[in-house]
């Protein structure tokens, strides 16, 4: 996981969508190509952008003959994690800057929520039928 998250810059989100998208390494050739359907890019700027990515954390690299292949170090889940943590911690009221983060959420993404918390808070368990009493307060119905 990253340890100071930082919003990527408009042309690392690019370079780095792809990266997450495709899930495995990818060279500076692969990322320019799928770019330059967008925009008109140079394989230097590609190549400075990915190196960049690797000196501040984002990609690992390996070499392979004159070339590097780039892989993400971690998720865009987690990056987009660590900027919403990062975010909620500079509030001075969390609670409110909840309460206004969800007022913002579309019922889809309010679903979506509810259901990772309820991932996140793992499988209930059933409440027993007969819970154990505490000493000295009174018998249950079925125990006078």
């Amino acid at each position: 996981m990253l340890n100071v998250p930082r919003p990527l810059g408009e042309l690392e989100d690019a370079v780095m969508t792809r990266v997450w998208k495709w899930n495995r390494p990818v060279t500076v050739r692969e990322v320019l190509e799928d770019l330059q359907q967008e925009r008109s890019i140079a394989y230097t700027t590609v190549m400075t952008v990915l190196d960049n990515l690797h000196q501040k954390g984002w990609v690992r690299r390996e070499a392979e003959g004159r070339a590097y292949r780039y892989e993400a170090v971690s998720t865009r889940a987690a990056y987009a994690a660590a900027l919403m943590n990062d975010a909620w911690s500079q509030s001075d009221n969390p609670a409110a800057a909840l309460i206004a983060f969800f007022g913002m959420m579309s019922e889809e993404q309010r679903q979506a929520l509810r259901d990772a918390i309820r991932i996140a808070q793992g499988p209930e368990t059933p409440e027993p039928l007969n819970p154990p009493r505490n000493p000295g307060s009174a018998p249950g119905p079925d125990e006078r």
